[in-house]
Order: C-alpha cells, then sequence, then structure tokens
C-alpha cells in the first residue's frame, strides 16, 4: 500500500523512539490488523522497561535546553509540523482509516485537526500571557508567569489515534515541555508514522533529541507513567475505569493528571426543532465512527409530541445507511476497531433487551463479502426508560437508545442523569429553551450545543467534561495552563521593606 511507504512504516518497526533515533527493544513483537478486511499490516517491537528508561533519560536531558528556546521560536518548530501534515495528509488519513476503521474522510478530517492545532499553538506561542496585579505596599510590583512542567506524558486511545495526540503535543511543546507518548496498542502504526513525520521536521530544525518520544507499549507501560515521579503531568484519553486507575497513581505522588474519559452524550429534541437538522444531527452522531467516539450520541430524549415522527423518520434513515470498507467514501459506516469490541457491542444489546428494551432498528453482527474481519455491526436504535443501567453505561458502539420526555426540565433532568458529563445538544429554535438548557440549571457538560450534533468540537474551545469524564480541558481556549506551573512574583525596587498586611517589624 502505497501511504505505507510514503509514511515510513516497514514490515517490522521498532516501538520506541526519541527523536529521530529509534531504540531496540527486546519486548513482544505485536501485529497490527486492519478491522476493514482483517489483513495482517506490520508488526511492531512492544517497549520493554528497558526501552522506557531510555526514553524518559533522554526526556529529562532534552527539557534542559529545550525550555530555554524562546516560546516563538518553539512556535515555528510546531509551525513547520503543520507543514508538514499538509504534505502528509492524505497517507496519513488513509492510515487512520486503514488501521483504525473510521471513514477516509474522517480518516483525513482528524489530520486537518492535528493541522488546525498546530495553527493554534502558533498563534499561542506568542501569548502565553500572566497577569499585572496592584501591589498593596508602595514601591513593589507583583506579577504572574507561567513556567513548563518538564515532561508531558500522554496516553492516547484507539479511536483518534493521532489527533489527541497533537492536541496535547503541539500545545506542550510551545509551552516549553517535552513529550513521552503511549498510544494505544490497537493503533501503534499510526503513530510510528507522526513519529516519522515529526522527526523530519526536528532533524532539520536541530530540536533537541528527546523533545518527542514515542514508547508503543501495553498497559505495563501506562501504569510505569503513572506511577512515574519524573513525570509531573499524565494527560490520559481513554475509559472512565483507566481513568481512575490513573489519576489515582499520579495523584499518589502529588502529580497533576489531565482526564479524558468516558462520554454518555444526549440530544434533547423539544417541539420547536428544526427536524431536519435534529436528523442530520443525531444519525452522524450515533452511527459517525461506528460510534466509537467519546462524543458520540447516545441518547435521544425526544418530546412525546413529535416522538413519533422523529422515531419514523430515524427507521427511514437508519435502512438507508451503507455499511462497508471505509476507504470507499460511498459507504457511512465502518467496522469496530476489534472482535472484543463486537462483543461489547452484542452484549449490550442482551442487557438492553432483558431490561426492557425494545429494539426498533435491530442490531446484529455482519458476516460474508467485505465482512469477513468480522468487526462490521449493525448500528440499532432501541426504545428505553433513562434508568435502565445499559442506558446509564458507555456502550462503544452504534446503539442508539430514544425516549420521551413532557417537558423541558424533566428532559434536562435525563440528560443529566447519567455518571458522564462530557457532550450535550438541544435542538429548538425556542431562544427560552436554548438559554435554559445553556445556564446554570441546564446541561451538565463540559459540552453544550444548540443545533448542533454532540460529535465535531472545533479546535478554538477548550475540548472535555465534567463527573466521569474527568474533568480534563484539552486543545483551545486558556487549557494550555494545564502543560505549565504558575509562579507569583514580587519586586521591591524601594529602599525600604515594608511588610504585607500592614505587619511591623522593627529592629
Amino acid at each position: 500500500m502505497d501511504f505505507l511507504q510514503k509514511l515510513g512504516i516497514d514490515s517490522y518497526n521498532q516501538g520506541v523512539s526519541t527523536g529521530v533515533h529509534w531504540v531496540g527493544s527486546e519486548g513482544e513483537i505485536i501485529p497490527s490488523f486492519s478491522p476493514v478486511d482483517g489483513k495482517h499490516i506490520a508488526s511492531v517491537f512492544l517497549a520493554d522497561a528497558n526501552g522506557y528508561e531510555t526514553a524518559v533519560a533522554k526526556a529529562q536531558e532534552a527539557f534542559k535546553e529545550w525550555r530555554l528556546w524562546p516560546a516563538p521560536k518553539r512556535g515555528e518548530v510546531v509551525r513547520e509540523i503543520g507543514m508538514k501534515l499538509r504534505e502528509h495528509k492524505h497517507a496519513l488519513g488513509q492510515l487512520v482509516s486503514y488501521e483504525m476503521g473510521k471513514s477516509l474522510q474522517e480518516g483525513w478530517g482528524e489530520v486537518q485537526e492535528m493541522i488546525d492545532i498546530c495553527d493554534f499553538a502558533v498563534g499561542l506561542s506568542r501569548q502565553l500571557y500572566g497577569l499585572t496585579m496592584q501591589s498593596e505596599r508602595a514601591g513593589h510590583r507583583m506579577y504572574e508567569q507561567w513556567h513548563p512542567l518538564g515532561i508531558t506524558g500522554i496516553i492516547s486511545a484507539f479511536n483518534f489515534p493521532v489527533a489527541v495526540w497533537s492536541w496535547n503535543s503541539m500545545l506542550a511543546w510551545v509551552c516549553g515541555n517535552v513529550c513521552i507518548w503511549k498510544p494505544s496498542e490497537k493503533v501503534p502504526l499510526c503513530s510510528i508514522a507522526c513519529q516519522h513525520i515529526t522527526a523530519e521536521v526536528f532533524e532539520r530544525l536541530q530540536v533537541p533529541e528527546g523533545v518527542s518520544n514515542l514508547v508503543v507499549g501495553g498497559r505495563d507501560i501506562g501504569e510505569l507513567m503513572a506511577r512515574d515521579h519524573r513525570i509531573p503531568l499524565v494527560s490520559a484519553t481513554g475509559s472512565s475505569r483507566m481513568g481512575k486507575a490513573v489519576g489515582i497513581a499520579v495523584a499518589e505522588r502529588f502529580g497533576k493528571s489531565l482526564l479524558e474519559l468516558g462520554g454518555n452524550n444526549a440530544i434533547i429534541i423539544t417541539p420547536d426543532a428544526d427536524i431536519d437538522i435534529a436528523m442530520t444531527g443525531a444519525v452522524f452522531g450515533a452511527v459517525g465512527t461506528a460510534g466509537q467516539r467519546c462524543t458520540t450520541t447516545r441518547r435521544l430524549i425526544v418530546h412525546s409530541s413529535i416522538y413519533e415522527e422523529v422515531k419514523s423518520r430515524l427507521v427511514r434513515a437508519y435502512s438507508q445507511l451503507r455499511i462497508g470498507n471505509p476507504l470507499n467514501q460511498e459507504n457511512h459506516v465502518g467496522p469496530l476497531i476489534d472482535t472484543m469490541a463486537v462483543d461489547m457491542y452484542s452484549k449490550a444489546i442482551e442487557a438492553c433487551k432483558d431490561q426492557g428494551g425494545n429494539f426498533i432498528v435491530e442490531g446484529g453482527v455482519l458476516n460474508g463479502d467485505g465482512y469477513e474481519s468480522g468487526c462490521y455491526v449493525k448500528p440499532c436504535i432501541a426504545e428505553v426508560k433513562p434508568d435502565y443501567p445499559i442506558v446509564c453505561t458507555e456502550t462503544f458502539a452504534p446503539i442508539l437508545y430514544i425516549m420521551p420526555y413532557n417537558d423541558l426540565e424533566e428532559a434536562i433532568e435525563i440528560q443529566n442523569s447519567v455518571p458522564q458529563g462530557l457532550s450535550s445538544s438541544i435542538m429548538t429554535k425556542n431562544l427560552r429553551e436554548a438559554e435554559l438548557f445553556l445556564s446554570q440549571s441546564g446541561s451538565d457538560c463540559g459540552i453544550a450545543n444548540v443545533n448542533i450534533g454532540t460529535s465535531g468540537a472545533e479546535i478554538g474551545g477548550a475540548f472535555g467534561g465534567e463527573k466521569e469524564t474527568g474533568g480534563g480541558r484539552e486543545s483551545g481556549s486558556d487549557s494550555w495552563k494545564a502543560y505549565m506551573r504558575r509562579q507569583t512574583n514580587t519586586i521591591n525596587y524601594s529602599a525600604k521593606l515594608p511588610l504585607a498586611q500592614g505587619i511591623r517589624f522593627d529592629l
């Protein structure tokens, strides 16, 4: 496949890199199989403890030099990475689609997110502002400044195998940090391709070896990172279960964690909604990436007066979905990541039926021509009650739950009744309904949208959620502050030493 060669992917690949150099490892060799057709793409030597130690040591050494580069100069490095990503967008998007299983358009869109965050970070490199405060003491100046933390550990999930790394690394780099990335072992080739792309730029611009480190490994590597006092910040994306373990381990050593965890996202559709817009948002939100986004629409809360109309339109829309090879742009839905995900999908359907759910669009695993990988499933819809245990659980698959409501306060209460708090949406042309949804008594999620779906966040806004979603914020706005430490400075330029709060201490 041409895109593999363009991205430097060989039959066998080392899984540890400190930048330009790849580190030999005695770890396990794992194959990467495509969920698209079940074919073996390439193999990777996983990191062992020695490989991990090499990366950490190199990162510590590089930080001493990298933090002294002026922030705009670091921004220039990131700008060059963005330019290189533009050159490789087509090939990298193909790899994302083929190794992960999302549609080709979504694969290219994910690489575009990387380019966008590079552009954002370049501007940010000249805007790492601190405040100037008014001192209560004459002849004193008081202000704050921000310093890099050191090593940023990045643990990313399979569903966005390149974008989430870029959200973290580009901001961390312009802030003066160095990075160690442990990607999901389900999509190792995407991370290796990113390391090759970055290395091209770093070598040309003479960036210190160890600013960008890759450690492909399993759970053991993630646990090492979480417990390692040399890594002051660990940014972890994945399930709430994983995030709890990481958060506890990092907190025990007084480190900082940035957690982007599960979502159980809902769209409220009111009688004043534009139904055409609502259908587009709901269907794409539910089946995009085969339901494997943390912002996937998993619940539809529909006013009882339009419930039957919405239900019939959903059934009709789902009957038109084309499921198949995601590299074929005619198809809407690709495969799940692996057969383990298929098993979780099947168990969730059975649990929903056992709890009383009524499937208006039946699910099932697809077999036969074009589905040889065993990873293709049917997007399905179930009528449920909001308190069913399965409805309160995030299932990473295209299962949509639909339920009626009678007044907006009830709908918001249903929306907020799950443990997760990532993304939410209301479909309405009624200003009062929209403002109530966005108010203090409205959505309790980190993201609340009006007349757009729950997925498709933009780079400019901080991304993240509340409750079991972890509380972290990545990407836009002032999320750069998570990658830095705040320092308050007071300078006395007078000929006296007055004490704060009027305290006298005369000698």
